[in-house]
């Protein structure tokens, strides 16, 4: 059987970089620990400053726990051309100290820089997360523009660290349905940004539930893996009611893993045709109210190994 290796984020501990629903932030040392002691052993960085950002340090508090750094998600406002310069300087700071972090027995399984727009920023597409239309997208100028720049991205934090670039579609962002990712993997270099495939964005952005349809669409494209789940009965609350994508978050629209929609035992088994060998990142967006995240990252931990026979 292949070995799956799975990985969690700060955002299951409620660190999320979006101040609408910020919540008394979890201190990454026991964030770390938490994560640990519920049997996960790879993990990202969360927003800048959230963990140490001197690489000493931060490789001493991931390699006393056992566990890896997996990538490191950095929104630019990819739109924007006035963004481009110090979106560059944002992406090869964080992915220098992503680099400074990687042990020589791990030097197969470096972290990623995870891109994205600057999610949430534009008032459009929040208002509009999970019902995106046509309309609402960037025209064939802007997207130029906006192609570009993550091109420029990739290229110079794999010319200053060797590390590979990942685009996160995500709702509330330039980058959500399934039209707008084929977009953008059209005009960007294959040999230079892969895609971070996100289940639970992908249903929400999608509006259907076919997870391996996506999967399938992109999959030559996809080099890292994000396992999240989706709330259908949330998600067309959302869209009859006209919630933004933050009210969308507070009525648990990303629900635990196994209590959405997400075919996860499908998901395992295309993953294990495919080959694929990295690490499968588990977020679970707990917010104030949802619970405790230590005993949500457990719950999500026993439901990925009661479905680990699928991965073989």
């Amino acid at each position: 059987m292949a070995v799956m290796r799975v990985g969690n984020a700060p955002c299951s501990w409620g660190t999320l970089e979006f101040k609408e629903v910020a919540a008394e932030q979890i201190g990454y040392s026991r964030m770390l620990d938490e994560l640990a002691e519920t049997g996960y052993t790879g993990t990202e960085l969360g927003d800048w400053g959230y963990m140490p950002s001197e690489p000493a340090a931060l490789k001493n508090e991931l390699s006393k726990r056992g566990v890896v750094m997996l990538g490191a998600f950095v929104p630019v406002a990819l739109k924007d051309a006035a963004a481009h310069e110090s979106g560059v300087a944002a992406a090869v700071k964080t992915a220098k100290l992503l680099a400074g972090v990687v042990p020589e027995q791990a030097a197969d399984q470096k972290p990623f820089l995870v891109l994205a727009d600057n999610n949430g920023s534009v008032t459009e597409r929040t208002c509009n997360a999970g019902r995106i239309t046509t309309e609402m997208g960037l025209g064939p100028a802007q997207w130029k523009v906006f192609a570009s720049d993550a091109n420029r991205i990739a290229q110079a934090v794999h010319k200053e660290t060797g590390l590979r670039t990942v685009f996160h579609h995500h709702c509330a962002g330039y980058v959500e349905t399934p039209a707008e990712i084929a977009r953008f993997l059209e005009l960007t270099d294959p040999q230079t940004i892969g895609l971070v495939f996100d289940t639970g964005h992908y249903v929400f952005g999608a509006g259907e539930c076919d997870v391996i349809a996506g999967l399938e669409r992109f999959r030559e494209r996809v080099w890292y893996v994000h396992l999240k789940d989706c709330q259908p009965d949330a998600g067309r609350e959302s869209r009859a009611q006209r919630w933004d994508y933050f009210e969308s978050l507070r009525h648990g629209v990303f629900c635990e893993l196994g209590q959405g929609c997400v075919d996860f035992p499908a998901v395992l088994r295309w993953l294990a045709r495919r080959k694929y060998d990295g690490y499968m990142l588990v977020e679970q967006d707990v917010l104030p109210g949802m619970g405790l995240p230590k005993e949500s990252a457990r719950r999500n931990r026993e439901y990925l190994r009661s479905i680990e026979h699928c991965f073989a």
